[in-house]
């Protein structure tokens, strides 16, 4: 067994799974030690970018076994993307037992339950077949990669900073809604600016207005408001995350806190006493403080993880690594 993971870095697997789309059918898919792909020149997911993703963790018990977390969900999500992509979905049974096989045929690259590590795993799917126009591709790949993971943010509970960008993430009735790679092309560049004047990552304002919060570049934002509730943008063009969904069922049957989900306007953070960037890679990054136009605001818990941040964290770590009970079967166990 892997002892630990090396950061949020990719490392190869045994195997991966794949599955191929043609003549209007997908096939029965299997597993293969190769991890790469030979497509045509002129595949729709390299020129026009028909493609997406879906990003979810396996996790190892303290028992040993392993288990997985809202994966229903994840294969839902999936399915919303493909057909924003138009591209085939793929069945709620076919995603998640590919998953599972996935993840098994790759057991001994889960962490041990004591690192607090897990096992990423990356569903994709892309066009592919030859097609010069603009058009749905003719054939395509459903695939799943996995990597041993630490988390992807340094530091863990270390709250970090973030600088609002002047770029757009997404258009306002674009693909934001949806996990396709181009929304994640698009914050590249506004994420390397962003480091290069010492940030974690930028913070970016809804398209229209340039106003209100939307999201990190591979997270969403939350915040803890001076009276305790739980509040995050809501938004169109905001990528319906699995990981927040999860902490606003926390906030408001565990913790007993009101659930906001409303406009965040970046010139009025002084109602929050902690803020936070969540989803599956980053798990909950506390932000400490947030510099719009020359401006930082910092907020109240600016150095570590805020009381009610880490009882958020707390609570949703300890179910999926399987140390709290499953509050809404969210736990597969393999």
């Amino acid at each position: 067994m892997i002892s630990k993971a090396k950061g949020f870095a990719y490392v190869k697997a045994d195997y991966n799974y794949i599955s191929y789309y043609k003549d209007g059918k997908w096939d029965e898919g299997h597993l293969r030690p190769e991890d790469t792909l030979t497509i045509s020149a002129t595949s729709t997911s390299l020129h026009y970018g028909q493609q997406c993703f879906e990003g979810l963790k396996a996790y190892r018990r303290k028992d040993g076994k392993i288990q997985l977390f809202r994966v229903e969900d994840n294969a839902r999500r999936f399915q919303t993307s493909c057909e924003r992509m138009m591209m085939p979905t793929v069945s709620i049974e076919k995603f998640v037992d590919a998953v599972k096989k996935t993840v098994l045929a790759n057991a001994e690259f889960v962490p041990p339950y004591e690192s607090k590590h897990t096992l990423y795993i990356r569903p994709f799917m892309i066009g592919v077949g030859d097609n010069l126009g603009l058009r749905p591709a003719p054939e395509f790949i459903f695939s799943i990669i996995v990597s041993p993971v630490a988390t992807y943010f340094d530091g863990d509970a270390k709250c970090v900073n973030m600088g609002v960008s002047d770029y757009d993430r997404a258009a306002p009735y674009g693909t934001g809604a949806v996990k396709v790679g181009g929304n994640y092309a698009a914050s590249m560049y506004p994420q390397v600016e962003a480091r290069k004047q010492g940030f974690a990552d930028c913070l970016f304002l809804d398209p229209k207005t340039h106003t209100r919060i939307e999201e990190v570049g591979a997270a969403n934002f939350f915040g803890i408001t001076k009276d305790g509730d739980y509040i995050t943008p809501k938004s169109p063009s905001i990528l319906n995350s699995i990981t927040n969904r999860s902490l606003k069922y926390i906030a408001q049957h565990i913790l007993g806190l009101k659930v906001i989900e409303e406009d965040i306007y970046i010139d009025q953070l002084d109602h929050l006493v902690e803020a936070g960037a969540c989803g599956t890679a980053a798990i909950i990054t506390p932000i400490g403080s947030i510099t719009y136009k020359g401006h930082k605001h910092v907020f109240p818990a600016s150095k570590v993880m805020g009381e009610t941040t880490k009882k958020l964290y707390e609570l949703l770590i300890g179910i999926q690594f399987g140390d709290i009970k499953d509050p809404n079967d969210w736990i597969t166990v393999l």
